[in-house]
């Protein structure tokens, strides 16, 4: 069977990034490979093994152009109403809480999340631990 262990974004600002992922998600540097043209920073926290890998290519200075087949990581926090809160405060522009409700009004929520990007305009899921994300 295999295990996810980590997703790989590729950074344009290391410090910039880092900033983000440590305030927004409380990850920290797990692991740094420093190399002759890029350099790789694994990063995680004490909630789960699986990490997120910044790759910074050194000779790049032009933003990277996602395109359209990148789609989200996703990560599930315990009160997202305080988190969304949070985020606002913080500058990092979440977007609306969303009640995922495809069942119809009275019915319960599938999720709740909202999406907030990261420095470099990767989208991150910001969902509520309840039902199969509990």
């Amino acid at each position: 069977m295999a295990k996810a262990v980590h997703s790989m974004v590729r950074v344009l600002d290391e410090a910039r990034s880092l900033d983000f992922y440590r305030n927004a998600f409380g990850l920290e540097i797990a692991d740094r490979l420093d190399f002759e043209t890029f350099t790789l920073v694994y990063l995680s926290n004490d909630e789960a093994s699986f990490e997120v890998e910044l790759t910074v290519n050194k000779d790049r200075s032009e933003p990277y152009d996602l395109g359209d087949g990148y789609g989200h990581l996703a990560v599930v926090v315990d009160d997202l109403d305080a988190e969304h809160a949070r985020f606002e405060e913080a500058g990092y522009a979440p977007g609306k809480l969303v009640d995922f409700t495809p069942g119809g009004p009275g019915t319960d929520p599938i999720a709740r999340f909202f999406f907030v990007s990261d420095p470099d305009g990767y989208k991150i899921e910001v969902l509520a631990k309840q039902g199969r994300f509990g």
